[in-house]
């Protein structure tokens, strides 16, 4: 299944590691430091000018090839939706009864 996380951006969510709420986040002095860094290395995207409520950290595996290799790539996109309507999002699949 996929995560809708805002403008055009669509993931799968076995990507994802975690959805942080960004405002309890940045209550923590390790953790602003951590999304300094990674900001400043490249890791982040942001989904759109408004100003971001949500952290979604996802891990990737990269391809060599038509096989996944053991290698992979961390992503972290910054989105305008909560956390709370991402985590119920990402849940939803476990309501259906198929």
């Amino acid at each position: 299944m996929f995560l809708h996380l805002g403008g055009d951006v669509v993931i799968p969510i076995g990507d994802i590691v975690s959805i942080i709420d960004i405002s309890t986040a940045l209550k923590s002095k390790d953790s602003k430091e951590f999304f300094k860094n990674v900001e400043a290395e490249g890791f982040v995207h942001r989904i759109s000018e408004e100003e971001p409520k949500t952290c979604v950290i996802t891990e990737k595996r990269e391809k060599k090839g038509k096989k996944p290799s053991k290698k992979t790539q961390m992503i972290i996109y910054y989105s305008p939706i909560s956390s709370v309507t991402l985590q119920k999002r990402a849940n939803f699949i476990d309501t259906l009864h198929l």
